[in-house]
């Protein structure tokens, strides 16, 4: 236990020197204030009103919860909803949440990520504004893009006015991957986009509403507070990491390339402080000198891919993340090469021991991309072909941006 013990404490020592913080956002986008932060923009309007939010832990306005600073300028919160991770943040990857009362603040939180997805007709019988503030990180299956359809879905049934603070998408200069054929929909992909889609999450809803991808076609009204002195080319630290295994701003950065691990038999960083940022399997013994040990950790991965085994594989904490600025392109390399080594190929993609959250053809979002791999297709063929319809999303982002 004591290797384990002493890995655990230096990884918790490297990460607070890592994670996303309030001072650390001061590096980048200094001059950037979001949605949220703009409160003279927005304040008025909620006066006199009955207001829900849909929050977690990244709904702040500088360090202090969105919640509790409506709350202490009177403004009538009458419920919270919580996505996944729930509304302090503190529930696993792909947990159930329960409903429950804040121990803050007593206001009830309506959890949407168990039996229920969307607001009810009576959970928004009192509500008159609804609130949707989340941190986004820009990618196709990370999915609070989808709780926002759902949001707006319900807004537009029950006439309930919705109200978008936006955020910056910290992979927001990144549009790529291949489109999602709709055979592939699943909850970790559910739009006709690129793994990273390059918007903002009100210039999503904008999509979302332009492309009619609301049920019946229904068009949700938005009123947006634009971020001021913002665009999609800035560098952006987030402030608060924005879920329990994207905890550093390496990981953010890291997530379009390496979530697509999920879909393999590889362990990629969960058990350790260092999600996304290293991938390995006991199975690559002698292919790799780099190594690591995954464990239970509460809040984070209770049950990591090959726990308590010794993974070896690549480290990517010091991987420079401009290159993806440089080319433009998530990279598919790291998939390619590390296919190639495993000695069992036959496995390398079966989720049946995987055990994992997505199966690659979900992640991908098309079945294409894992014959590519098992064929060791150069990733320049891989890359283009993602076309014609990478470029035809490009051209239809357009109509959205709010920041051009």
């Amino acid at each position: 236990m004591k290797p384990i013990i002493t890995l655990l404490l230096l990884l918790t020592l490297f990460t607070r020197c890592s994670t996303p913080s309030g001072t650390g956002s001061k590096s980048f986008g200094k001059d950037i204030r979001t949605g949220a932060d703009q409160t003279e923009e927005y304040i008025d309007h909620l006066q006199g009103k009955r207001v829900a939010i849909l929050a977690n832990p990244t709904t702040i306005i500088g360090n202090k919860h969105l919640v509790d600073s409506l709350q202490s300028r009177g403004i009538n919160i009458v419920k919270v909803f919580g996505p996944e991770h729930g509304f302090r943040g503190n529930a696993s990857n792909g947990a159930r949440v329960s409903d429950e009362k804040d121990s803050a603040t007593g206001i009830a939180i309506i959890s949407l990520y168990g039996p229920k997805r969307k607001p009810s007709k009576e959970d928004l019988a009192d509500v008159d504004v609804m609130i949707f503030d989340i941190q986004d990180v820009g990618c196709r299956f990370y999915t609070y893009i989808n709780v926002l359809r759902e949001v707006m879905e319900s807004c537009v049934d029950h006439g309930k006015e919705l109200m978008i603070l936006d955020r910056p998408n910290p992979n927001g200069y990144l549009v790529d991957g291949p489109i999602l054929d709709p055979k592939y929909k699943s909850g970790i992909g559910q739009y006709p986009i690129p793994i990273s889609h390059g918007m903002t999450v009100a210039e999503f809803a904008q999509m979302i509403n332009g492309e009619g991808w609301i049920p019946g076609g229904k068009k949700c009204p938005l009123r947006i507070v634009k971020v001021a002195n913002y665009t999609h080319e800035m560098p952006y630290m987030l402030p608060v990491k924005p879920s329990p295994n994207l905890n550093t701003q390496q990981s953010i950065l890291l997530y379009p390339s390496t979530c697509l691990f999920e879909g393999t038999i590889l362990n990629h960083g969960r058990g350790t402080m260092f999600p996304f940022t290293i991938l390995g399997a006991p199975a690559l013994k002698g292919k790799y000198e780099f190594s690591y040990t995954p464990v239970s950790i509460p809040g984070m991965s209770e049950s990591p891919l090959h726990m308590n085994e010794v993974c070896y594989g690549l480290d990517l904490r010091n991987y420079d993340t401009n290159e993806f600025r440089r080319t433009r392109r998530i990279n598919v390399q790291w998939m390619k090469d590390l296919y190639n080594a495993y000695p069992d190929k036959a496995k390398f993609f079966d989720r049946s021991y995987s055990r994992q959250m997505g199966n690659i053809n979900g992640l991908a979002g098309v079945a294409e991309f894992q014959e590519q791999i098992k064929a060791n297709m150069p990733a320049e063929q891989i890359y283009a072909s993602w076309e014609p319809g990478l470029s035809q999303y490009k051209e239809m982002r357009k109509k959205y941006l709010l920041y051009k």
